[in-house]
């Protein structure tokens, strides 16, 4: 039985810096909770590290689209199945709106119950908030230089 969600964003930062925060794959563990690191295996592939309630969990994904400064798409090809997909709108040139798609397969009871109880859904957005705070932080020149 396959499980997705759909979140949504509004950030006060131009596309141009949510669209460079998050396609930097290493940038991830700044915002995603879960994640314990992200290590790019070559310009496609990355492999995962997941601190999940009751288990960890690694995997191997790769980019299946990336168009820049409009959209990011993975797979997984290694582990568990997880697919997504974030996109950037254009809302003015201060602000932009940052859409994720997740679909996984959830595996084993506390995995199930995230699922079932939207838990999923409510950590999904509490690192989309954690994003919007970092790109924010970006955009009002605190964040992470280089962008």
């Amino acid at each position: 039985m396959s499980s997705s969600l759909v979140e949504t964003v509004d950030i006060k930062a131009p596309v141009a810096v949510t669209w460079a925060l998050w396609s930097d794959v290493t940038q991830w563990p700044k915002f995603l909770s879960h994640v314990q690191r992200v290590d790019p295996m070559d310009e496609r592939r990355f492999s995962w590290q997941l601190s999940l309630p009751g288990a960890d969990k690694g995997f191997v994904a790769e980019l299946t689209e990336v168009v820049p400064q409009d959209r990011i798409a993975w797979k997984t090809i290694e582990g568990v199945h997880h697919a997504g997909v974030v996109t950037f709108h254009r809302i003015d040139e201060r602000t932009s709106r940052v859409a994720l798609q997740i679909e996984y397969d959830p595996k084993g009871f506390v995995e199930h119950l995230g699922a079932l109880t939207n838990l999923d859904s409510a950590l999904a957005n509490y690192d989309l908030g954690e994003f919007q705070k970092l790109a924010e932080a970006t955009a009002a020149g605190d964040g992470p230089r280089g962008l």
